[in-house]
């Protein structure tokens, strides 16, 4: 018992030391302010994937009330105010990029729709932005289908045929990109300065040859790494707890649905897997700017494959099975459901059970590298 209480008070000494450490590195110092707060705030508050003053024109060949109730009805801020355009100029304006969408009304569509024979509307869409392109070309075609329901209720257009749809939106009713986009951003910035902050760590110290010092003590690889580990994900941990309260709660006004100590606890059990990968490939690289690059390798597929950009159904089932194995998939998932929908622990306790046992896989693994690179300095 003593000799275990005495571990811990090491293990909680050095930790202190990697403390005083990070305070006197500037540098790192703010890139993890940075990260918690102008990271997450620009892509929120900027709508990266929502439409956004989209570019209209409009070859409006009837010139019916049909056809300019149709051209004021879009929406602003999603679209500008639709320019007129002449059919010859089209073409043109479209290659030149000056549209991004060009909404070709025929001629005698008021008439041929109050006649009932389903006349059609041409809409050219500029798809070299994806993004805008999909969403603002279902926009359009919603508005259309909306007014000329409204119009024809004061006609005599033939009633629809088929189902109506009563859709209710859950967790996010007015559909607003910065309550998903905060929080998923927020986890980007964690997946990346968690394994940079440990691995920078341990770099340091090899670097400035201060783990030879430490070994002349009575110390071994597991309470060094413990250290490092508790150190760098206590500051992660605090970092997370502030930007939700002060920058997704606070600026962004994002509503926060559920247990937010609930949610650090989750934090705390993935950055313990997080740090330990950040060790391992510290004691793989031989020098800062190679760790720099072996982060990018491991960060850029857990932050794109986790389910926080693309849902993880929407991705092929290999890709799903090998995402399973890593804590941040299940990390994603505990996220989406406290912050997002309210979820208690009874909801994603099977999450922090895997995460658990991941997070110990990579802690062996990270304390057998270290190990392995202390023996082979030492002899």
């Amino acid at each position: 018992m003593t000799r275990n209480g005495g571990r811990l008070r090491t293990i909680f000494r050095l930790g202190l030391k990697e403390l005083a450490s990070l305070r006197r590195d500037l540098a790192m110092l703010a890139l993890i302010v940075y990260g918690f707060t102008v990271m997450i705030y620009i892509p929120a508050s900027r709508g990266m994937l929502e439409l956004r003053n989209g570019a209209v024109a409009v070859v409006d060949e009837d010139r019916s009330a049909l056809s300019r109730q149709i051209v004021t009805a879009l929406p602003q801020p999603y679209f500008l105010r639709p320019d007129p355009l002449p059919m010859d100029q089209v073409d043109g304006m479209l290659d030149a990029g000056r549209y991004a969408f060009v909404i070709d009304i025929p001629p005698r569509f008021q008439a041929d729709f109050l006649a009932g024979r389903q006349p059609e509307i041409q809409v050219d869409v500029d798809a070299t932005a994806m993004s805008q392109a999909g969403i603002g070309a279902g926009y359009i075609e919603r508005i259309i289908r909306e007014e000329a329901a409204g119009f024809g209720r004061n006609g005599v257009a033939p009633p629809a045929a088929g189902v109506n749809l009563a859709i209710r939106t859950l967790y996010n009713p007015n559909a607003q990109e910065s309550w998903f986009v905060s929080v998923m951003v927020l986890i980007n910035v964690v997946n990346l300065l968690s394994i940079i902050t440990s691995g920078a760590a341990l770099m340091r110290e090899r670097e400035r040859g201060t783990v030879e010092h430490l070994l002349t003590l009575p110390l071994g690889p597991f309470e060094i790494v413990c250290a490092k580990i508790w150190a760098n994900g206590l500051v992660v941990v605090v970092a997370v707890g502030v930007s939700l309260t002060l920058v997704v709660g606070g600026v962004l006004d994002v509503p926060l649905a559920g247990s937010l100590p609930l949610f650090l606890a989750a934090t705390a059990l993935y950055l313990f897997t997080c740090t330990a990968i950040g060790i391992f490939l510290a004691t793989v690289a031989r020098s800062m700017p190679q760790l720099g690059l072996l982060c990018i390798l491991v960060v850029f597929p857990i932050t794109t494959l986790s389910g926080n950009t693309v849902p993880l159904d929407s991705m092929p089932e290999p890709i799903q099975r090998v995402m399973a194995f890593f804590a941040s998939t299940h990390y994603v998932k505990i996220a989406q459901a406290v912050l997002y929908r309210g979820a208690g622990f009874s909801a994603v306790w099977p999450q922090f059970l895997i995460m658990i046992g991941i997070g110990a896989l990579f802690f062996l693994l990270a304390l057998a590298r270290f190990r392995h690179t202390v023996a082979r300095q030492v002899g």
